[in-house]
Formats: structure tokens, sequence, C-alpha cells
């Protein structure tokens, strides 16, 4: 017998290192579209990112915390196959550019062939965050050396300001 997937469970998957509002924006639309929502912190043992994946965790936690339909995981390997343990049907995916659409195209093609039951779903960013990215706002941080609190916080979570500026002072 199939598995029953959750059509109304979507997964918004990321390393979110560091959280932007970009990606706050897409996980607050989503839980408007969707029942509920998973935020899943992919964790890839090749990369070494700045914060660790419970420093993510704690951040995401705290940030999506006034949204009762929305829980943050981590997990490791394919993210079709975080989506499945889930039980969700739906795959969220944030756009930014024309450069993003190239690239998701390629990565929802693939994961239709690997889950042809999981539904990949696109929000395009809203226009205010189409040029934020965890790596500008990383070399923000490290170029401001911890004194670019007014920078930041047009880019990520006021939550998350002071954690980021904490990598860079030490």
């Amino acid at each position: 017998m199939a598995e029953v997937l959750d059509e109304r469970h979507a997964v918004y998957v990321g390393s979110f290192d560091p959280p932007t509002l970009g990606h706050c924006d897409i996980i607050t639309r989503g839980a408007g579209l969707f029942h509920r929502v998973t935020v899943g912190i992919g964790i890839n043992p090749g990369k070494t990112p700045l914060f660790s994946s419970d420093e993510r965790l704690e951040l995401l936690r705290e940030i999506v915390s006034p949204l009762e339909n929305v829980e943050v995981a981590c997990f490791e390997g394919l993210a079709v196959d975080f989506v499945r343990q889930c039980g969700a049907s739906v795959m969220l995916r944030g756009m930014r550019t024309l450069t993003d659409i190239e690239a998701e195209f390629t990565l929802t093609l693939a994961n239709r062939c690997l889950a042809p039951d999981i539904e990949t779903v696109f929000l395009m960013a809203s226009e205010q965050y189409t040029s934020i990215s965890s790596t500008l706002i990383k070399q923000i941080a490290g170029m401001g050396r911890g004194e670019s609190t007014e920078q930041l916080i047009e880019f990520v979570p006021e939550s998350v300001v002071e954690p980021l500026l904490k990598k860079f002072r030490s």
C-alpha cells in the first residue's frame, strides 16, 4: 500500500546559515498557504557552516515561534526523503532571481524523478528581499568586523544580528 502524504503540509528546506528576512518571508507566506509548514535545516557534512546545526535550529525556532503551524527540524540526506519522512507532499521553494529559476528548474526535475509524488511549489521573493543571500550577509558582517548592526538589520531578523556579529568578533 502506498504511503499517503499530506497535501496541506509543506516542507521548506535550506541551509539557513544564517536565516534571512527573505527566508522569514517565504516561511510566513507558506504558513498562510498551508495548514502546516516544516522548516528543514539541511546538514551537509561536506560543508563547514558559520552556525552549527543546533544554533540554526535555535535561531529558527525563535523566529517562527509566533507561527503556530510552523515547526523546525534538522535533517541529513536528500530533501525529498526528508519531505516524505515529514509526511508532506509539498516542497516549498523560494526564488529571487533568474539565476535561481534556472538552478531550481534543474533541482525540481531531479526531485521529480526521485519522488514523483512530491510536488514543488515556488514562491517568488518579495521585492525587498531579492538581493538578500546568506553569503552576502556573511560578507557584510565579516567586513564590518562586528560593527555593522545597522546594516544587518535590513537583511536578517533582529534576533540573528547579535549571534551573527559575535561569530566575527572572535
